[in-house]
């Protein structure tokens, strides 16, 4: 049997088609339009995505039996608001997670309400791209929208809706909304209280690898997809990445080393820091997960390499570092602000410890160092929250780089594994496809099975030791630095 897994992403739809072994046996993705009607603002319309689903769906099955197609899962962007009127029609484009325009409802929510009252209800605070700030500024900016909603939905939602019938959500997705008690996996009625919203209004919640339904005649129409096909809830692209390099079972830990950067920690158990540095969310697998982000990870490797040295030989500039754990220079990989664990805008990037004597090979170590000490901060609150992590799984175009990968296995002091797949979300959403379809009688079984370790970094006792002396020196860095930053954005 055959299984598609969708990635519905911020700029393409991206399709997996798979069989039962995990052998892919086609890919294929479609471009839609992003729009940013005002600064800071960033809007899709759902009707564009559906038309490229369909599109990429018959391109990706015009050459299988397609009776064998046994189901279809997703992953997707998080956060973003879908609206849908009484006629199920979308009422406005939908406002997505990197849209910047809630802040004073994140200010209402984390002070006025208060960030340890919401932390309670949702086990998170707020953010300016999590969905129930965008449900308060609708209220606010266009009440006569507020006025309109008959259902409330996230980007794939939207999708599984169109094919099945079947206004339906998953926990792991449903996570990020800001709406839903995490610890017990349903909606939250103290947020529907403060946001104005009914639950009738929300979709269903189901696990991700529960089916929601089967595809409608019209789905069957629109796409040539079988109406024997299952439907099955799928997650949030980071939950579903998760499962798409295996990283399902009690203190496993993926690094994706991409643009942005994410320390992903599956969790048997519920847990909340106290900071809410790390996001708490249900997981795709059926538990939990801890979630850090870092904005600029591999952006700022790129930054340093193509706007200051003027190169693309990124190989070649590494190959100058001899010498790890004996830098003095120190590099804060905040060119964008900062999420975890400071969560502060105003946070910029800094070279200190420069001297006469410092060169380029210096600086690029450094920059390649202080991304893994940013990304150390995440994995360090989740041990504090009692999660023992030994082992990375470490995906996304840094973990390209061999000096990358020893630098991250030493400054972690974890072991690094490489995966036999590069195809994350999209196949994480095929393999929840299969678990749902019966294939397999869980998450952890699939991964188990279909996904192999290829290589290993292993760290190195003496090098581990200089870099927890150093790590010390970073950790220092931004409280020294946090005031004048703000003055800096002032002035700005």
């Amino acid at each position: 049997m055959l299984y598609i897994g969708v990635d519905l992403g911020t700029s393409s739809v991206k399709l997996v088609l798979m069989d039962e072994t995990g052998e892919i046996k086609k890919i294929v993705s479609e471009e839609y339009p992003l729009y940013f009607p005002k600064t800071g603002w960033s809007e899709q319309n759902p009707s564009d995505w559906y038309e490229k689903f369909t599109k990429a769906v018959k391109e990706l099955t015009n050459e299988c039996d397609k009776s064998q197609i046994d189901g279809i899962s997703f992953s997707g962007q998080m956060h973003g608001l879908v609206i849908l009127d009484e006629n199920d029609e979308v009422i406005r484009p939908a406002i997505l997670w990197n849209d910047g325009r809630t802040q004073e409802e994140c200010d209402y929510l984390n002070k006025t309400i208060g960030r340890e009252v919401i932390s309670s209800y949702t086990a998170n605070m707020a953010l300016t791209g999590f969905t129930a700030p965008k449900l308060l500024w609708v209220r606010k900016h266009e009440p006569e929208n507020f006025a309109r909603i008959k259902k409330i939905m996230l980007p794939k939602d939207y999708l599984a809706y169109r094919l099945s019938g079947v206004h339906c959500t998953d926990v792991s997705d449903a996570s990020g909304m800001l709406l839903l008690d995490v610890k017990h996996k349903c909606w939250s009625r103290e947020m529907l209280e403060i946001v104005g919203i009914r639950e009738d209004q929300l979709a269903r919640v189901y696990e991700s690898y529960e089916v929601v339904g089967h595809i409608t005649q019209k789905a069957s129409e629109d796409t040539g997809l079988p109406v024997s096909v299952k439907v099955i809830a799928g997650g949030g692209d980071q939950a579903v990445g998760a499962v798409g390099t295996g990283t399902v079972g009690h203190g496993m830990c993926s690094i994706s080393l991409g643009t942005s950067g994410a320390v992903f920690i599956a969790s048997r158990e519920f847990a909340v820091d106290e900071n809410n540095s790390l996001h708490s969310f249900a997981d795709a697998s059926g538990k939990y997960h801890f979630m850090g982000c870092m904005l600029s990870a591999a952006a700022s490797n790129k930054w340093w390499m193509d706007e200051i040295i003027g190169t693309k030989d990124y190989a070649g500039q590494q190959a100058a570092i001899t010498a790890l754990g004996e830098n003095k220079v120190y590099f804060l990989p905040y060119l964008m602000g900062e999420r975890t664990p400071h969560n502060n805008p105003n946070a910029r990037g800094t070279f200190t410890g420069l001297s006469m004597d410092t060169t380029r090979a210096d600086m690029t170590q450094a920059v390649l160092e202080g991304v893994a000490f940013a990304l150390r901060d995440s994995v360090e609150i989740a041990k504090g929250l009692g999660v023992s992590i030994d082992r990375i799984r470490i995906n996304g175009g840094g973990a390209k780089s061999p000096l990358w990968c020893r630098i991250m296995a030493n400054v972690l002091n974890v072991k690094v594994d490489k995966i036999n797949s590069e195809e994350g979300p999209g196949f994480g959403a095929a393999i929840l496809a299969a678990v749902g379809c019966g294939v397999f009688s869980s998450v952890e079984e699939a991964c188990g099975k279909l996904i192999q370790v290829v290589s290993t970094t292993e760290q190195d006792p003496e090098l581990v030791e200089k870099y927890n002396k150093k790590y010390e020196v970073f950790r220092a860095l931004y409280p020294a630095m946090k005031d004048v930053f703000d003055v800096m954005a002032g002035a700005e």
